[in-house]
């Protein structure tokens, strides 16, 4: 009844529907934003303005005011409403209007509003439950009596009868409220259930995030790489059309030095020719007085006896300079590969040789370091060398030059297949005992042990599963990055691990060599190009 007198009391007088974004005339009425405006605008040719609700008048168009409390109102009054006819619940008493209930009786099979609520028995026998259409299934349907108990065995909600002399009769029961308070104790089980799904889904979001930035990253490295090749193309292509210039450019030049020789030399054949014909022709003579009255005939002599061909000498020396196209030139030109070449690893990775040397000074004293400083082997003759706050106790080694920028690799190779460790660390690392590499927070370090491959940094090993076959590694550093990374030298060369994180101080090769030979193959280094 409360109900349907707030409804009228809601209710727009001009629309009669409940308010929509009310506002407040001077006089007090109410009414919804759109149907005012929509009034008053009929008003604006007669120069008066009234309220549609009492009929004061105004001079001015009235200002409306937004009725804030009244929309709180209407609007939750809305939600109720649409709230109660979802469920479609009414008093069973009110047969004048049908008014939404409030409770429902198990006993009496009857839905109650508030009104008749406060008039009905509050024994204990009538029990009252949220509204329901079905009561029916609240009551046993052998006994006709309140299902009050819980079977535990059949898991069944049944009356008192039932649980005394029914079929659940000797079976474990509960108090249907017991039984419920229990089971509601899996709300801590679903609370539980709530964080690790939130658990999982952050965790699948870090991985979806790191998913998305491998693949920019992967972009951006095959953006890179294509345009390095796109450059190494043109460059080539450059290349090839200047030394093709140069080669046809000396061709035309020998090709005009030697068709001028060519052609002195047919002159002089021919002339050779014509005092040939002309000597035959004297030879062949009989009359004495004729062959002695041809005219002069000093110029048929042979002109090697008379030094007349002196520039034979020229010619052939012509001739073998001539022979060849400048090599020299080309070669000097396809020199420029180098520097391409040299150009391609910088973009890459490298710029120069990264000079790894061991410190005999903090090799331990079971380790023979070879003359070049490539080496360490392990070795049961200890070396006579001074004991010093520098050298590792244990067989250790690290590198006399650190990094503190850059990107850096360097390949080892392992003689035979025993106990090792190769990384990196800090020169502030312990040299004591207990100083290992990869077992504090100043070394990583790649291990293998008992014939098991790990990872390990400040003594959290990481065991990879891979089988690993081949007895070269490399070790990749990208100081500015903070990754440290480990990689097998197969074919094709194959990822390990990486180490990520943000270094404090130069990092130096380490090497520890416990029954075999460890050798620093070679490396390269860049410093970081600037973005």
């Amino acid at each position: 009844m409360a109900s349907a007198i707030l409804n009228d009391e809601l209710l727009c007088s001009i629309c009669l529907s409940i308010f929509k974004d009310p506002v407040m005339l001077r006089c007090g009425h109410n009414f919804c934003r759109v149907c005012i405006d929509r009034v008053l605008d009929t008003q604006d040719g007669s120069g008066v303005y009234s309220c549609p609700e009492c009929r004061e008048e105004f001079q001015e168009r009235p200002a409306l005011m937004r009725n804030i409390n009244l929309h709180n109102v209407a609007e939750r009054f809305l939600i109720t409403q649409q709230e109660q006819e979802i469920t479609g619940i009414y008093c069973t008493y009110c047969v004048d209007s049908p008014v939404p209930a409030v409770r429902s009786c198990l006993l009496c099979e009857a839905s109650l509003c508030e009104k008749h609520l406060r008039a009905h028995s509050k024994s204990p026998e009538h029990v009252l439950s949220d509204p329901s259409t079905s009561l029916e299934k609240r009551k046993c349907s052998v006994h006709k009596k309140i299902l009050e108990c819980y079977c535990t065995e059949d898991a069944a909600c049944i009356c008192v009868s039932c649980s005394l002399a029914g079929e659940h009769r000797g079976h474990r029961v509960e108090m249907l409220d017991e039984a419920s308070e229990k089971k509601k104790k899996l709300r801590n089980v679903l609370q539980n259930l709530k964080t690790k799904r939130e658990e999982t889904e952050e965790r699948t979001r870090r991985l979806e995030e790191r998913r998305r930035k491998a693949q920019e990253k992967a972009a951006g490295e095959a953006e890179r790489v294509t345009a390095l090749c796109t450059d190494i193309r043109r460059r080539v292509d450059d290349l090839e059309k200047k030394v093709l210039s140069e080669i046809s450019r000396q061709e035309k030049e020998e090709s005009l030095s030697l068709s001028a020789l060519i052609h002195q030399l047919e002159i002089k054949n021919d002339e050779l020719s014509r005092k040939m014909r002309h000597i035959e022709e004297l030879c062949n003579m009989t009359d004495p007085s004729t062959v002695l009255q041809e005219p002069d005939t000093g110029d048929l002599c042979d002109p090697e006896e008379e030094g007349g061909d002196e520039d034979t000498g020229g010619h052939d020396k012509q001739l073998h300079d001539g022979d060849d196209l400048d090599v020299a030139v080309i070669s000097h030109t396809l020199h420029t590969l180098c520097e391409v070449i040299s150009g391609i690893r910088s973009g890459i990775y490298v710029e120069g040789p990264a000079d790894i040397l061991l410190d005999v000074n903090t090799a331990g004293n079971n380790l023979l370091i070879s003359d070049d400083l490539k080496t360490a082997t392990c070795t049961e003759e200890k070396q006579k060398r001074p004991e010093t706050a520098e050298r590792f106790k244990y067989n250790q080694v690290m590198s006399r030059r650190g990094f503190t920028s850059g990107r850096h690799y360097w390949d080892v190779e392992i003689s035979r297949s025993g106990g090792w460790s190769v990384g990196m660390c800090y020169p502030s690392i312990d040299r004591g005992w207990l100083s290992l590499i990869g077992e504090n927070n100043k070394s990583w370090s790649l291990l293998r042990y008992n014939n098991q491959y790990s990872v390990i940094h400040d003594r959290i090993e990481i065991r990879l599963p891979d089988k690993i076959s081949s007895d070269r590694f490399r070790i990749c550093l990208d100081y500015e990055a903070g990754q440290l990374s480990f990689y097998e030298l197969c074919d094709p060369i194959r990822h390990l691990r990486t180490f990520t994180a943000a270094f404090s101080e130069p990092l130096h090769a380490a090497l520890c060599v416990r029954d075999c030979s460890i050798k620093i193959l070679g490396g390269s280094s860049s410093r970081k190009k600037p973005s």
